[in-house]
């Protein structure tokens, strides 16, 4: 309001420089201040020294199931069906905190001014909240004499706008354009405790044809301390509270501490003040961040379908012919009481020394699958244009579209898809006899 009566004196020449300068800033200080945000600060932390495939642990199975029950983390709370935006609490429990992940914002809660859902729920739901989805976002960019260039307020072009006029286009410079599908976030509590030293061994394990790339990215409540990444298409994150924050502004519009800036329409500033936004920001006081972390913390790990004989004969081959080098499958997490995330989480005794089965190794890949797209156009990320997270497998079943843009619609043509590091398995899996290959699908269809 004091901004307002200040400019109503102005003459209007003068206001509308004086917008237009003030906008300029905001594009520029917001520019700036995200690229210098994801810029780490320092040498990665062991954070344990859990070994890899230990035969000696005393590392227990982690709780797995599609059933919206809690892993332990959290109590599981008042009964859902009880809860509503009137008494619903942050943090009490995981069915607040999953309430809280199902909830719909609207433009009084700071939704968009661009943004592509609603909610948690709208892209990670599959079977349970949590899960993966069909829900895909587009994103664009363009090469210039080898370097890459974002699109026009970034290279997420939200799909969605408050106002018929904001909504973001591609447009025909930008010959980089693809899909990116959601994941899932089931288990993503134990994914987050595997500690640093323990991806890093496994990445020394695989042989140098294959070996992976471990992506060192900052924990953005930790002020930017080095973690080694492992959410999203990228690795982009390395905490599910920097993640979470991500999505909140990436997907939904809504500004919280750890991204405090709103997104452009386009590069045109749309942001509180602008006459399209009426929340100020931060729109959020960080509190639903954590309760969305501390939802996916709570989470159980996706469960195995039946194991028959051909399943475990399939499992056999599926470790032979090589994809087990990269679809890690075991991994046990950081001891309880080990320092995480720059020491801003402290792993409890629900996520530590826990065994899990995820099928992947967190780190990046060049599998001739890449879509040219680095984590941010700044040097330190840039051999990640070509690479792609390797995919968890766990929940598998659960999916009919695969792949990181989701335009794979068999597992047949998945595998099919795997050249580059990859290659030679898939020249191994095309060599087996049609009855091992119907083997190595049915383990697949186990996940």
């Amino acid at each position: 309001m004091r901004h307002k009566l200040t400019l109503v004196v102005m003459p209007f020449a003068g206001l509308i420089a004086f917008l237009v300068l003030q906008n300029q800033t905001v594009f520029s200080q917001a520019r700036q201040s995200r690229a210098e945000r994801f810029r780490h600060n320092g040498a990665v932390n062991d954070e344990d020294r859990s070994a890899v495939d230990d035969l000696k642990s005393d590392a227990t199975e982690a709780p797995t199931g599609f059933d919206n029950l809690t892993n332990g983390f959290l109590q599981q709370g008042p009964p859902y069906e009880t809860l509503n935006a009137d008494n619903v609490v942050a943090r009490r429990s995981f069915n607040d905190n999953r309430f809280i992940f199902e909830e719909f914002e609207t433009i009084e809660d700071g939704l968009g001014p661009t943004y592509n859902a609603q909610s948690c729920r709208e892209c990670h739901q599959n079977v349970v909240t949590g899960g993966a989805s069909q829900v895909a976002e587009l994103r664009s960019g363009r090469l210039e004499n080898g370097q890459f260039f974002e699109s026009l307020g970034g290279t997420l072009i939200q799909s969605r706008a408050t106002h018929p006029d904001l909504v973001e286009r591609v447009i025909p410079e930008d010959a980089i354009r693809t899909f990116r599908i959601s994941t899932n976030t089931l288990g993503n509590g134990f994914v987050e405790a595997i500690a640093n030293r323990t991806l890093l061994a496994i990445r020394d394990k695989q042989p140098a044809e294959m070996r992976g790339s471990a992506v060192i990215v900052p924990v953005l409540e930790a002020n930017g301390t080095s973690r080694i990444g492992r959410f999203g298409w990228k690795s982009q994150h390395g905490s599910l509270e920097s993640f979470s924050a991500d999505a909140y502004l990436n997907e939904m519009g809504i500004t919280s501490p750890l991204f405090p800036e709103e997104n452009t329409s386009s590069d045109r500033f749309v942001g509180f003040g602008s006459g399209y936004d009426p929340v100020a920001d931060p729109e959020d006081d960080g509190e639903d961040v954590v309760a969305f972390a501390d939802f996916m913390r709570s989470t159980k790990a996706p469960p195995r379908g039946p194991i028959s004989s051909d399943v475990l004969a399939g499992e056999a081959l599926f470790n032979k012919i090589g994809c087990a080098v990269c679809h890690t499958p075991s991994i046990t997490t950081a001891k309880p009481g080990a320092k995480i995330n720059g020491s801003a989480f402290t792993v409890p005794a629900a996520l530590g020394n826990k065994i899990i089965h995820p099928y992947s190794d967190f780190l990046l890949h060049d599998i001739k699958t890449g879509d040219g797209i680095p984590v941010l156009p700044l040097p330190e990320y840039s051999s990640t244009a070509n690479q792609i997270r390797t995919a968890p497998l766990w929940a598998l079943r659960t999916r009919n579209r695969l792949m990181h843009d989701g335009l794979s619609f068999t597992k047949q043509d998945a595998i099919q898809r795997h050249g580059g590091q990859a290659g030679d398995v898939t020249n191994n899996y095309n060599a087996l006899s049609a009855a091992e290959k119907s083997q190595l699908l049915a383990f697949l269809d186990s996940l």
